[in-house]
């Protein structure tokens, strides 16, 4: 077999990646587990530019230089029309802290490491996904990496080892070896990274490598083994999803499947063959990179600027800007560069790129440098995306299970009084600390707080061993000191019910790891009732907060987007009902657990949402919210009134009575 050879087959195949990805990304019902056709591009690339390499070294004609050459004409001009238009939308569109790291994103990306700065950027507090416009590059850096590389490992290998194929193959083990390892203990790694991901390329590889005679297939296997490739394939896309642990084994069934596909239909024509070989298949795969590499912006943009959830016309609708600009992009941009139908030596052609990437380059540092280019805004927009960032004070407070002892606790109040009180709980403890400085200074009373994002105060229901770490030393603190008052604060139905994307990462999960509602709410009773018992066991009287209603959507951004366009800001916010919907098991369980004299429940909901049923997002010009569940600083001290009882308790030094406690509107 020619590995030269024109596959139709081939570019269908591009299609099924494609087109799972796009459906995937645009939430079309059933693609849960589209996010595969990645591994697809994968195998596919690894064998067709290994069959380039192989067949020029063994006809003599190899040229790494005219290799990169091809390479550049290939990927550079689409990928810097896309990211020159992406750029030129976000001056229109994006808030500064948004445009700033879209600079970050455009340097790192010309520089071919952008999946780098993607997986540092896997945190807690980092910019959701949907609102970075170039993530998806993450995966074409890898193949840029992967190109600069094999060349070099593939010429070295093959004339220093007899038996080279195998060292190959050892390497492809070893690469898989670190992705099903990674993918339990460093997930973000082993998703983004090279290393971890270069078994698939090398899988296509080896398929080009392979000696001719180990293809031969008789039609009858050809046809079920090409079967079997689909269904693999399809298997993956169809059940996985976003919970599955990824990449590691389970990137064997689309990884294998495509190496089925290309076996099978390499020397004999089968149906699944002939069915990738149709002429929208082809058509679908021949644009299919630039099609990949405009249907992100558009998500991500249309994502930033909408309103209202986009409906079934509205997706269909973006879909199909999706493909017309990918197609645009292939005519007008892709085709010609590739083609050479615009003449350019070797040396232009390395000039011409070398130039674009230094140009896009510092065009991205100069957005870092001039922190996304706020004079672009209006002052009301800018103040609305104001309230997404915290003051570095705030941040620096949020610790994990490795601080030092003297970083474990911020202190607030009276610095030479002994603590009188611990805040303890999550991010959203860290929210209240501009009330803590404030409140504790006015009342001259003397407060700690330990808040580590993600962990549940409640000791015995931590979701991984660094929360469960955390809260040891935080009780441990809490036995070493005469503390009166314990102030619980946590994101509670996110550990009952996940966020509002249905991630269950942080939820109350059964011994055996799978998830169950009633058995969450049962874990969480249980759990506090034993903490709470505990702790007025030792003297401490407690404070139970509940969640500030959360958001829909992140009010920074909406917000900002709504003064950008010129609307109102009336009525953004969210119905008391689903808010009171969502705490019904929440709101129950601490009316009971108040009943106690010395658990006293703090919902800030009164202050928030106001009689017209609506929670809202905005006040006087500025977001309440960082984002859609933690309180902006303008929030927390909005709410600020409902932790006057607590102050009011520890500088009088007595109990303040029974009940609940609920701020006045």
């Amino acid at each position: 077999m020619s590995t030269l050879a024109y596959r139709r087959d081939i570019d269908g195949l591009r299609a099924v990646a494609v087109i799972a990805v796009v459906l995937f990304h645009f939430g079309v019902p059933g693609f849960t587990g589209g996010f595969v056709g990645v591994d697809v591009f994968f195998v596919i690339s690894g064998y067709l530019i290994t069959s380039i390499i192989w067949s020029q070294r063994q006809a003599g004609r190899f040229s790494l230089a005219e290799f990169w050459v091809r390479r550049a004409r290939r990927i550079l001009p689409a990928l810097f029309a896309m990211i020159i238009a992406v750029l030129a939308v976000g001056w229109f569109l994006l808030a500064p802290k948004d445009y700033e790291e879209l600079g970050r994103s455009v340097r790192y990306q010309v520089t071919f490491v952008s999946n780098i700065l993607f997986m540092r950027q896997d945190g807690y507090f980092d910019v959701a996904s949907d609102l970075k416009p170039l993530l998806h590059t993450w995966s074409l850096a890898v193949e840029e990496q992967f190109y600069i590389l094999f060349p070099l490992l593939l010429t070295l290998l093959s004339s220093r080892l007899k038996h080279w194929r195998l060292a190959l193959f050892g390497i492809l083990l070893l690469s898989f070896g670190l992705s099903v390892w990674a993918v339990r203990h460093y997930p973000e790694k082993a998703f983004f990274l090279l290393s971890m991901r270069a078994w698939e390329l090398l899988a296509g590889a080896m398929l080009a490598v392979a000696p001719r005679h180990s293809w031969r297939l008789k039609p009858i296997a050809a046809q079920w083994l090409s079967l079997l490739g689909m269904a693999l394939i399809l298997l993956a896309v169809f059940g996985y999803d976003k919970h599955t642990p990824f990449p590691g084994v389970a990137a064997l069934l689309p990884v294998l499947g495509v190496v089925a596909l290309i076996l099978a239909n390499g020397h004999r024509e089968t149906l699944v063959g002939q069915f990738l070989s149709s002429r929208v298949m082809v058509g679908l795969g021949l644009i299919s990179y630039s099609w990949y590499l405009w249907y992100w912006p558009v998500f991500v943009f249309s994502s930033y600027a909408s309103v209202e959830e986009p409906g079934a016309l509205d997706i269909a609708g973006l879909i199909l800007l999706t493909l017309v600009l990918g197609y645009l992009s292939w005519r007008f941009v892709e085709t010609p560069f590739r083609e050479r139908r615009l003449p350019a030596g070797r040396r232009q052609v390395l000039l011409a790129g070398f130039c674009g990437i230094l140009v896009l380059g510092l065009a991205g540092q100069a957005l870092r440098w001039t922190d996304g280019l706020p004079s672009r805004l209006s002052e009301q927009a800018l103040q609305y995306a104001r309230g997404h960032e915290w003051r570095p004070e705030l941040m620096a407070c949020l610790t994990d299970d490795k601080a030092p002892d003297d970083k474990l606790f911020c202190h607030y109040g009276v610095e030479n009084l002994p603590a009188q009180a611990l805040v303890w709980g999550d991010s959203h403890a860290t929210a209240f600390i501009p009330v803590l400085e404030e409140g504790a200074q006015a009342h001259g009373v003397s407060v700690i707080l330990a808040s580590s994002a993600g962990c549940i105060p409640v000791e015995g229901l931590e979701t991984d061993a660094a929360c469960t770490r955390f809260n040891r030393r935080v009780e441990q603190r809490l036995s070493a000191q005469r503390i009166s008052d314990v102030v619980l604060v946590a994101r509670w139905s996110l550990y009952l019910y996940g966020d509002a994307k249905g991630d269950l990462d942080h939820a109350l999960r059964m011994p055996d790891g799978k998830y169950d509602r009633a058995v969450a709410e049962q874990r969480l009773a249980e759990g506090l009732r034993a903490q709470l018992a505990q702790l007025r066991e030792s003297g401490h009287r407690v404070w139970l907060v509940k969640e500030a209603p959360l958001q829909p959507f992140s009010p920074p951004y909406r917000l900002t987007r709504l003064a950008m366009l010129g609307h109102p800001v009336d009525g953004v916010g969210l119905a008391i009902g689903e808010h009171d919907k969502r705490q019904a098991f929440i709101s129950r369980l601490f009316a009971q657990l108040a009943r106690d004299s010395r658990v006293q429940v703090i919902d800030p909901a009164p202050r928030l949402c106001d009689e017209n049923g609506l929670c809202r997002a905005e006040l006087d010009g500025y977001s309440l919210y960082k984002d859609d569940n933690h309180l902006s600083e303008t929030g927390a001290r909005f709410v600020a009134p409902i932790l006057e009882p607590l102050f009011v308790s520890l500088q009088a030094g007595k109990n303040p009575g029974n009940g609940q406690v609920n701020a006045v509107k």
